[in-house]
């Protein structure tokens, strides 16, 4: 399947303002089932943009300019082959299909702060809401995981957030309720807590069911985790869909932190007031291949 990813953010200003640097994260790595195909970055007023890739290996589009604008549009185009499956099957080792398992030297090293929790556990609220999947002796790592997910899935209500930054976890549970990044929070510090590498994966998410049905609206940036078993690699668990497996996401960055891979990051020259607005938009198309009849 190869999908189509057109994502518009566009900055007003009440008068023209000095733009600064601007660091972008747009273009995915790529991946076993994610090949990038194309990619088109442009920005209004022209800039000058230069790639690197981070400590993470992803990639970073940092923007020059050389005017004041009173609007700044960047506009990224990518084209992806999208061949994750609906139901994968995790070739796990052996050796970590119960929990706990310890991980061999060479991985837990390269772990590192991925094995870390980010956040401090505020009156060991999220120890104790951890504790209902624990039982006495080994469980199934798979199943654990896939419950804990479950779990921030459907006790959790979705909550669309304007604020920048992520809600520590127990401001999650006191609320019941965030949004994607602070679901994935929640998840990722969990998983932490058991002693597991995970790390947050921003991108996107396609919606095949509004692509079909004709909805305005086929996608969106997203955020959601991904945890480290030996063998299997690094398996995702979106937990504001319930969902695990990479299929219907396309991941452009991970990090150790959710924070650390924003999709645009910028600042002007001017007075707060001068910042009138800004408006994201996001359309994902896909097109699959048929076989002649």
């Amino acid at each position: 399947m190869q999908l189509s990813i057109s994502h518009r953010t566009t900055y007003r200003y009440a008068r023209p303002v000095n733009l600064l640097p601007h660091r972008m994260m747009l273009c995915p790595r790529g991946q076993y089932d994610l090949r990038l195909m194309a990619t088109f970055l442009t920005c209004s007023p022209s800039a000058h943009i230069e790639w690197t890739q981070d400590v993470f290996g992803n990639l970073i589009a940092t923007a020059t300019f050389p005017d004041m604008a009173d609007t700044l549009i960047i506009d990224s185009r990518i084209t992806v082959d999208q061949s994750a499956t609906d139901w994968p099957v995790f070739r796990i080792a052996p050796s970590a299909h119960s929990y706990p398992f310890s991980y061999s030297d060479d991985d837990a090293a390269d772990l590192g702060s991925l094995r870390q929790p980010n956040h401090h556990d505020e009156g060991g609220m999220l120890a104790g809401w951890l504790a209902r999947f624990r039982s006495g002796g080994p469980t199934d790592t798979l199943t654990l995981l896939k419950d804990i997910n479950a779990a921030v899935h459907g006790g959790f209500a979705y909550r669309t957030r304007e604020e920048e930054g992520t809600q520590p976890p127990s401001e999650t549970l006191r609320l019941a309720s965030g949004s994607c990044r602070d679901l994935a929070t929640l998840f990722i510090e969990a998983v932490r807590l058991l002693g597991l590498g995970a790390r947050a994966v921003s991108g996107y998410v396609y919606d095949p069911v509004a692509d079909e049905t004709g909805g305005d609206q086929h996608g969106s940036t997203h955020a959601w985790a991904e945890v480290y078993l030996p063998c299997a690699g690094w398996i995702a668990f979106d937990p504001t869909h319930g969902r695990v497996g990479s299929a219907n996401l396309i991941q452009v960055a991970v990090a150790r932190d959710i924070g650390q891979i924003a999709p645009v990051e910028g600042s002007y020259t001017g007075a707060p007031e001068d910042f009138t607005d800004m408006r994201v938009e996001v359309t994902i198309t896909a097109r699959r291949d048929r076989k002649a009849a």
